[in-house]
């Protein structure tokens, strides 16, 4: 047993000089230049949805790291997303779910394709329409009111805000719902001093995508699998990622996933000592002047109107600097940082933003949120005939897809 068992087989093959009478059509030959480690499911590769061999050994060494079931996804989040709503149907029987309202794009077309019953948890009048804050007495309420069968959030959000996932939990044991949580944005945070990844505080299911926080290539996600659902739904688990996952899964993202299994010993280490220079920039941020908000601890994210600039306007100025910002909108400026990131790094945004001079406030709001009547199901809308209009003609129609800036968002 080896800490890549993948990496190991796909160098072995690489460097043996074998006829590649098999997919795919490169056979190995560089055109990019990673043409030599893109292998199909071939003798001795594994299969990812059929494991027995070197997958299901790299998967386990995974679940080891986080502490819980975890599975591999070369998709995404989002496969995980849909997967984790089947199970949740699987499981309990039923197609309700509660979820909150800045609910990933994905969340909405599988809601369709699986026929949910979505009811929506709604945002505070100021909550960004990227944020969707709920509290275990928000939760408790909802249930009461509506029992379901799973609740689903996001945590932590686009912008860095964090739900207490354990005090949810809670509720949700109490009125007998799965919590699903989108941990997206959170693969790191098994791995923070105080452990607060939503498989540590309780989540039944969740998914994190490797590709956004740990250096696994674009594509790479984790589906994690709470303890308390171990005996039933572990299964199932590989049918559910089958239904919603290519059949030619990318072997460089499963090489990538198993070589973090390695970078992940020593990790927790690494993030200790990255997190108080991020606590140190945003310290230097807030004493220029700038609003925070989130407290997720390997993202900033910049309220930029109350120091005079809409974002766009800030991520411009940081563009002719030659940095790229993850997000930005009229209110909000997001980067997103990792141990990889250099110190260099960090001074040049920091650099870069306590060079700007403070202006006016500005005091434009974006728009009231107004809870819209549920006059169909996402389903419904899915299949339902369509027209595009022009926005002042839209009033009082009925959206037919999801419509946001940059999910998950309202």
């Amino acid at each position: 047993m080896t800490d890549t068992p993948v990496c190991d087989f796909v160098r072995r093959y690489a460097g043996c000089d074998a006829a590649r009478l098999h997919m795919p059509g490169h056979k190995g030959k560089k055109f990019l230049g990673a043409e030599p480690f893109d292998v199909t499911e071939i003798d001795g590769a594994d299969a990812l949805y059929e494991p027995h061999g070197i997958l299901r050994e790299s998967e386990r060494n995974a679940s080891l790291r986080f502490g819980c079931d975890t599975f591999y996804s070369t998709e995404g989040a989002s496969q995980c997303i849909r997967a984790m709503l089947y199970l949740a149907v699987l499981q309990t029987g039923k197609r309700s779910v509660l979820a909150c309202r800045n609910a990933h794009s994905t969340f909405l077309t599988a809601a369709a394709l699986l026929d949910l019953d979505v009811r929506w948890l709604h945002p505070y009048a100021d909550d960004s329409y990227c944020q969707c804050t709920v509290t275990a007495n928000d939760l408790d309420d909802a249930l009461r009111r509506e029992p379901v069968g799973a609740v689903y959030v996001t945590s932590p959000d686009y912008l860095g805000n964090m739900a207490d996932i354990a005090a949810l939990s809670a509720v949700c044991r109490r009125y007998g719902a799965l919590l699903l949580t989108d941990g997206a944005h959170g693969a790191y945070m098994h791995f923070l001093p105080q452990p607060s990844h939503p498989a540590d505080c309780g989540a039944d299911l969740c998914c994190s995508s490797a590709h956004k926080t740990l250096p696994v290539l674009t594509g790479g996600a984790y589906l994690h699998v709470g303890n308390a659902l171990r005996e039933s739904v572990l299964p199932y688990v590989k049918h559910a990622m089958a239904l919603f996952g290519s059949t030619s899964p990318s072997y460089l993202i499963l090489q990538s996933l198993d070589a973090a299994n390695a970078y992940l010993e020593t990790y927790a280490d690494t993030l200790a000592a990255f997190l108080p220079k991020m606590a140190a920039l945003k310290e230097r941020l807030r004493a220029h002047g700038y609003t925070l908000c989130g407290s997720e601890p390997l993202k900033i994210t910049v309220q930029t109107k109350p120091f005079g600039y809409t974002g766009d306007e800030l991520a411009a100025l940081l563009r002719a600097e030659s940095i790229y910002c993850e997000f930005h909108d009229a209110d909000d400026l997001t980067v997103m940082c990792t141990p990889e990131n250099s110190d260099g790094d960090l001074l040049r945004f920091g650099d870069a933003l306590c060079a700007v001079s403070r202006k006016a406030p500005i005091k434009a709001l974006p728009p009231a949120y107004h809870a819209p009547q549920v006059v169909c199901s996402p389903r419904s809308a899915l299949f339902a005939k369509r027209e595009i209009l022009p926005l002042t003609q839209c009033i009082g129609r009925v959206l037919a897809s999801y419509a946001v800036s940059c999910p998950p968002a309202v």
